[in-house]
């Protein structure tokens, strides 16, 4: 290989792996040290140690004084938070979100659909003197939230199938795990335009959500509110999913979609 061809892959392949430490250190939330990222990434700790001290110096993570862990750093933070605050749909959903908590009184959440589950982009916290909800950056599971499956029911029939056939890990006794109960859910889903998870992601909680279509009149994200099951009951009644379903609405037409919405 040209001296230049290998300088460039050396190059490439350093680039690689800072982004996936990066990665691990944001995705482990109390921190990660060496060994670990060696052991994870499969390469010397050495070569690790390198790569974390470049990244300490410019403040993409940080370590503790008294810890050999790493966590994400501020500037790491900011990059994040400049991205969210970048982003079409929060940007749509701000006001609707904090209407929805003051109408309802319960936490306001939105979503926004990805490949791998629903990411959580903004919240808006309940009234209540407990705060309940979800923590924006968290990423929630297609058939195990209301957010993911009433994204789901409102893709196509090949992302159905795609979520139907994938993996259905049971979070509480409550989850549905069962493809064809959980399709026929998504029937009732697509009739009424809303959706409910009650106990399945995490017991003693509840989310009812509405899907958020784009210009194009595909579904790009969810919005809804989150409280306990005691206060947000499977059956939320008329006047909570009224104002669930209006919310989608309005932050739909905010995103560009036009014409009659496919629910409520």
């Amino acid at each position: 290989m040209p001296e230049d061809d290998k300088k460039m892959a050396e190059g490439l392949q350093s680039v690689i792996l800072t982004m996936q430490i990066v990665d691990q250190v944001a995705r482990t939330g109390k921190g990660v040290g060496v060994t670990s990222l060696a052991t994870a990434l499969g390469t010397s700790k050495s070569r690790i140690h390198r790569h974390l001290q470049t990244l300490v110096q410019q403040g993409y993570v940080f370590q503790h004084e008294d810890s050999e862990r790493y966590e994400i750093g501020h500037q790491l933070v900011s990059l994040g938070q400049a991205v969210l605050d970048n982003s079409g749909l929060i940007s749509s959903t701000r006001d609707s979100l904090l209407a929805l908590r003051d109408r309802l009184g319960h936490s306001a959440v939105a979503s926004q659909l990805t490949p791998d589950g629903m990411l959580v982009i903004a919240t808006v916290p309940g009234r209540s003197p407990i705060e309940i909800g979800v923590r924006v950056g968290s990423l929630l599971s297609f058939h195990g939230s209301a957010q993911g499956k009433v994204a789901t029911a409102f893709s196509s029939e090949a992302f159905q199938r795609r979520v139907l056939t994938g993996a259905l890990t049971a979070f509480t006794e409550h989850t549905l795990t069962d493809p064809a109960l959980l399709a026929a859910e998504f029937e009732v889903i697509r009739r009424r335009g809303w959706a409910t998870a009650p106990n399945q992601a995490a017991l003693g909680l509840n989310t009812l959500a509405s899907p958020i279509l784009d210009g194009s009149g595909a579904v790009c994200g969810s919005v809804g509110i989150v409280d306990l099951t005691q206060s947000l009951a499977a059956d939320p009644g008329t006047e909570h999913a009224a104002a669930v379903l209006e919310t989608a609405r309005q932050i739909s037409v905010l995103m560009g979609h036009s014409g009659p919405l496919p629910f409520g």
